[in-house]
């Protein structure tokens, strides 16, 4: 059985500019008691053909403080957009939510993102090389993938 149970997650903060940081409110139980901290990883997926231009935005600690409910605001930087490949800047992709236990991911909780320009002209012809400071995403919050892993607690 799991000792941590994720309840809600809302994402905060989107639409927004492409480099503004990415903000998570998260609920969660805690079941059963545990006895070390639980690890957020936040994680953009730079392309789909591979993991190299994958980056991990942010990660933090939460203390157990006993059984019962709890809820935070993870926060994570925005992702360096020179380290994407252009031809996936824009269009869809995916962040991350990620927990751990001893070092193991017990849930992954998935978003895809569009990212875009912001303004018509630009989306319609996007320019050879990209103009970052007018890059906006927009996470699809309301079709989260969640998916559990089953852990030795």
């Amino acid at each position: 059985m799991a000792c941590v149970n994720v309840t809600n997650v809302v994402v905060l903060d989107n639409p927004a500019r492409f480099d503004n940081p990415f903000q998570f409110e998260v609920t969660f139980d805690i079941l059963a008691p545990i006895t070390d901290d639980l690890e957020w990883k936040l994680t953009y997926v730079g392309s789909a053909e591979t993991q190299e231009f994958d980056q991990e935005l942010d990660s933090v600690l939460v203390a157990p403080q006993g059984v019962g409910p709890y809820k935070f605001v993870f926060q994570g930087d925005p992702p360096d957009a020179r380290i994407i490949p252009p031809h996936d800047l824009l269009g869809v992709t995916v962040i991350l939510l990620s927990c751990f236990y001893h070092d193991r991911e017990f849930i992954r909780i998935g978003y895809y993102i569009n990212t875009e320009y912001d303004s018509p002209d630009l989306n319609e012809t996007p320019p050879e090389q990209p103009l970052y400071e007018h890059l906006v995403r927009n996470i699809l919050a309301d079709k989260p993938r969640v998916t559990r892993y089953q852990i030795d607690w």
